[in-house]
């Protein structure tokens, strides 16, 4: 069956150059690496490997000094703003460390967020909404405020939200940062059941245990790829 799925991400040859001022400093150096569909990936790597930058190009929130990234098949560098804007909000899905909820908004309008910018009548962007927070268990929790919440309960808004789009891609950042070890293995079973679903999930972390919930690890050292592996599942 692996043998049948199809590239959704192709890297080749990625570099980033950040120009400050009087220096450059190269985040990414010629960094290689196809990811497919229903991958589970983590990617690894000390403070200024280039992981978050490498996340930020996947999620097409900024743009290399060169290199090709294929999305889909399609190349990322002829896309138009508008193109770009429409992929993140319909085809990738973000998890973040901090949660990045509105704190005046409840569990269900910060679900419907991305329904909002994608143009859903209301009705359907509160059905879905609605949909969404009870697949991650937060049924009775639709009407509650984010300080009204637990780390674990914000998080599982955030992954709602994420899904509310049906996304292909779910791009999770450090997504048990904040967290206590036993909401971190509730939120990376949580995971686990999006992948079962379908999703491909990219997971930037620094944290082994976490990785290893993964099916694949890349690390990432000073701004290349340094090791590319498969996670040996118990038998």
């Amino acid at each position: 069956m692996s043998s049948e799925r199809k590239a959704i991400i192709e890297i080749q040859d990625l570099s980033k150059i950040y120009d400050l001022g009087a220096i450059q400093v190269a985040a990414l150096r010629g960094v290689s690496v196809n990811i497919l569909e229903n991958d589970y990936v983590a990617i690894m790597g000390p403070s200024g490997s280039g992981k978050s930058t490498l996340m930020n190009l996947i999620g097409c929130l900024d743009t290399p000094s060169s290199g090709e990234y294929y999305l889909a098949g399609e190349r990322v560098a002829h896309l138009t703003d508008r193109q770009l804007a429409d992929i993140r909000n319909r085809r990738i899905g973000f998890v973040f460390q901090t949660f990045n909820l509105l704190p005046r908004a409840s569990a269900l309008q910060n679900v419907e967020l991305p329904l909002v910018y994608a143009g859903e009548s209301p009705s359907e962007r509160r059905r879905r909404a609605k949909e969404a927070l009870e697949a991650v268990g937060l049924g009775d929790r639709m009407k509650h405020r984010p300080n009204e919440m637990s780390g674990g309960q914000r998080q599982r808004v955030a992954i709602a939200r994420a899904l509310v789009t049906n996304p292909s891609i779910i791009l999770a950042d450090e997504p048990t940062g904040n967290l206590d070890s036993k909401t971190g293995d509730e939120i990376m079973q949580l995971f686990e059941r999006i992948y079962d679903n379908g999703n491909t999930i990219i997971l930037v972390t620094h944290e082994e245990d976490i990785a290893r919930h993964a099916r694949r690890i890349v690390r990432l050292r000073d701004g290349v790829i340094e090791s590319d592996q498969v996670v040996p599942r118990a038998a």
